[in-house]
């Protein structure tokens, strides 16, 4: 949905989420094949979206491309790990904090009403467990906080009732 908002484009028509869905879970399959961590397609990629407002996926392709090549060049390597921490810290705050944004002006353009205890609930817990990455740990697996927010706002959305029981 924030893709389609940024972007001016249905991609639920064109690809369709059946084959967003599978060429997703396909890069995660190979990435782990070849020992890479599981991919990550969306999140980083809406905030750089966002920030500089360039859609071209070949954009995209060419910086990953360019990304993996100069990955490989020692000097340069070298000198990207030498930005200091803070501008990196400084430049994720913005990236992340541009996908939470994008994520609560979706909520605001469908007219989301967090006059409603339940939505407010919803959306509260989602931020607080997704943004500050509270995880659970079930024997060695390990689910991240975007994950457990995910479950938690389906089921909380399962859950509760669409009216309260005082509002009724």
């Amino acid at each position: 949905m924030v893709l389609n908002k940024l972007t001016k484009r249905n991609f639920f028509k064109d690809p369709g989420l059946n084959h967003t869905l599978a060429g997703d879970g396909t890069a995660s399959i190979i990435a782990g094949f070849v020992g890479g961590p599981p991919v990550t397609s969306y999140g980083e990629n809406i905030g750089v979206l966002a920030i500089t407002r360039v859609h071209s996926i070949y954009v995209l392709g060419g910086a990953a491309f360019f990304a993996i090549v100069f990955s490989f060049v020692g000097k340069l390597s070298a000198l990207i790990e030498s930005i200091p921490s803070p501008v990196i810290g400084g430049v994720s705050f913005l990236l992340f904090g541009v996908i939470a944004s994008s994520g609560m002006r979706i909520l605001i353009d469908n007219k989301v009403d967090f006059n409603q205890k339940r939505n407010l609930m919803i959306a509260s817990a989602i931020l607080v467990i997704g943004i500050g990455n509270a995880y659970l740990q079930i024997g060695s697996f390990q689910f991240s906080g975007l994950a457990v927010a995910t479950v938690l706002g389906i089921a909380m959305n399962l859950i509760l009732p669409k009216v309260a029981v005082n509002e009724k």
